[in-house]
């Protein structure tokens, strides 16, 4: 049940503008811009421990990217939409001990929100929307603001307890946030105005039928936000928490760790263009089975009939070769983040083929990886079975197109 609940914890809902040069640090009231069609990311890395009644049962990384557009700007507040995507490694369990430092983050979920949020940072956002998490935080008085002064102000988080706990509906929890501006800080070397953000979680969920359901939910969590007064945005934020779930069984889960995150500006991507230039290095670099095409997330390098041993995630001597020529191409584009997705043929089981289709995606990151194409920060891994064909498999040829492994360059 803890491998299911992993992906739960807090994300701070910063949803923050490009970096910019340190402003220096004034009275002066702290207020959200926003433009038009600006489009950014937030990397945002968690570093936790789950203990389950007291005892250590692994520790893991959680990468989540947030990828936001401002489809609408005045001087009173903006409309945003925005795509969270979560991924996660394992680093240590109590069964296996630590786990290779190289290993890519695998896939988790993916969420599409909209939403508005006024100049303090105020929003309004649907009901239906898991995300983002935190809500109202931070959220400035409408005054000026001296440096050790403080202010206090309502916010809540929504989770997403549907796969964990059978909570069907979006779960908020109401809090109350303490601030405190504590005037210029340094984050990776440059100074910010900052101030600190300080809140407690307190709840109990009813009972679902059935099932081993939280009844109580308790957490507390210290952050460090870095403003940008020019551009009206966060530039990043670091944190303390620690999440405890009393559970219905008598079990008790604890998440405890440290989680920081930052922007960076997130260019358009000319797909077509970008797609033609890989094609014309793969038949200079005379690369066969390989396709490439544009996709919603990017560009989608399509390694098909890709060799492994039978049944089996074990890459086949020859295709080494074909991965090390793509891997030349790959860091032509240094600059964007990849997803490595396994794909399978309609055959055996659903569980099957989703295990098999992880496995061997996994085995060319690890290969990618290996050769220092990408960090393993820089790098997701994903297994969708035969659930997205890209032809007929009731032909040995579909079968063999379907049967691939995908590298995409992502835009966000």
């Amino acid at each position: 049940m803890t491998k299911k609940m992993k992906g739960i914890i807090v994300v701070l809902f910063l949803l923050l503008g490009f970096l910019s040069a340190p402003q220096r640090t004034a009275a002066d009231v702290f207020e959200y811009k926003y433009f038009p069609d600006s489009r950014y990311r937030i990397l945002s890395v968690v570093d936790e421990a789950v203990f389950l009644n007291g005892k250590l049962s692994h520790r893991a990384e959680i990468l989540n990217r947030i990828a936001v557009e401002t489809v609408d700007a005045s001087d009173a507040g903006g409309r945003l939409k925005a795509v969270f995507q979560t991924s996660e490694r394992i680093v240590y369990d109590s069964e296996n001990g630590l786990r290779p430092e190289s290993s890519g983050f695998q896939w988790s979920r993916e969420y599409k929100s909209e939403f508005e949020r006024d100049r303090l940072g105020y929003l309004t956002i649907d009901k239906q929307y898991y995300m983002p998490v935190v809500r109202n935080v931070p959220v400035f008085p409408d005054k000026n603001l001296e440096v050790l002064e403080t202010w206090r102000a309502e916010g809540y988080e929504v989770h997403d307890f549907r796969d964990s706990f059978g909570i069907e509906e979006p779960y908020r929890i109401p809090f109350t946030a303490n601030y405190k501006y504590l005037g210029e800080r340094e984050w990776k070397g440059r100074s910010y105005p900052s101030f600190s953000v300080e809140y407690k979680i307190a709840s109990r969920p009813q009972a679902v039928r059935g099932r081993i359901y939280p009844v109580r939910i308790m957490g507390d969590f210290d952050q460090i936000v870095y403003w940008d007064h020019k551009l009206g945005q966060a530039a990043a934020y670091e944190e303390k928490f620690s999440l405890t779930f009393e559970m219905s069984n008598g079990t008790t889960i604890l998440f405890r760790g440290n989680a920081n995150a930052e922007i960076v500006e997130s260019e358009y991507m000319d797909k077509e263009e970008i797609a033609a230039e890989i094609n014309d290095e793969i038949g200079r670099l005379d690369i066969s089975d390989v396709n490439v095409r544009v996709v919603e997330e990017g560009i989608a390098i399509s390694l098909e009939d890709i060799g492994f041993y039978p049944d089996s995630a074990k890459l086949l001597p020859g295709e080494l070769e074909k991965i090390d020529r793509i891997a030349q191409i790959l860091l032509q584009y240094s600059d964007r983040d990849i997803m490595i997705a396994g794909h399978t043929a309609l055959a055996g089981t659903r569980e099957g083929r989703m295990t098999l289709s992880v496995e061997r995606a996994q085995a060319v990151a690890d290969y990618l990886l290996s050769k220092k194409v990408r960090q393993a920060d820089r790098m997701v891994i994903r297994g969708f079975g035969a659930e997205k064909p890209i032809a007929d498999n009731n032909t040995q040829e579909g079968m063999r197109k379907n049967r691939r492994v995908e590298i995409i360059l992502l835009e966000n």
